[in-house]
């Protein structure tokens, strides 16, 4: 009988310990008193010829705050201001060359070419190699008899255009073949660009 009470009373301490550890400081003072028949009891109410066991505040733990800065993700570099304009500065269009197979060119970019960007020129749709990758003047040699058109892109990082010039036409006429000395025919009122120094001038 004895040890069945004794386990009771082990039950009770168990019980009376776990709740005690979720109340208040003042809460955790245990009453402990033996009766005439030599059981130990405990309670939280106090009792006469009762000892006051004192238990030990429980432990807390705080988890650490997390900064939210270190765990969000980085966000990407902003892009630079749009561009204003692209457009190609030389040749005029509809300008005349005479007597040559060199075209001077020129791409104006405002404002300036933004990092991871390229600037692409294309001749009849194909890609004239040499261009400064800030704009400026450039040359394009050789350059066949004829009409051409002339285009400036600048294209992002992902390869896509975010910016497009104006297509530019100009014409080259050079001496036929056939006939070396036959007069170059200039159409009129197209401005005509200097002719190549000592190559004589055609006549109209």
């Amino acid at each position: 009988m004895a040890a069945l009470c004794w386990v009771a009373m082990r039950a009770f301490l168990f019980t009376l310990i776990s709740a005690a550890l979720f109340t208040t400081a003042a809460a955790t003072t245990v009453y402990k008193w033996v009766d005439d028949n030599g059981v130990v009891h405990y309670s939280d109410q106090p009792h006469e010829n009762a000892q006051k066991v004192q238990l030990k505040a429980p432990q807390t733990y705080s988890a650490p705050k997390i900064d939210e800065d270190v765990s969000s993700p980085t966000r990407p570099a902003q892009p630079g201001p749009a561009y204003k304009s692209c457009q190609i500065s030389q040749p005029t269009n509809d300008q005349m060359f005479t007597n040559t197979a060199t075209v001077t060119a020129g791409v104006n970019l405002q404002p300036a070419a933004r990092p991871g960007d390229q600037l692409v020129v294309t001749l009849d749709g194909q890609r004239v190699p040499g261009v400064p990758p800030e704009g400026g003047p450039f040359t394009i040699s050789p350059v066949d008899r004829g009409t051409h058109s002339l285009q400036a892109i600048v294209q992002d990082s992902r390869g896509q255009a975010v910016c497009q010039s104006q297509s530019v036409t100009f014409h080259v006429r050079q001496p036929s073949a056939v006939t070396p000395g036959a007069a170059v025919p200039t159409a009129p009122g197209v401005p005509t660009a200097p002719t190549v120094p000592g190559v004589p001038r055609p006549r109209g």
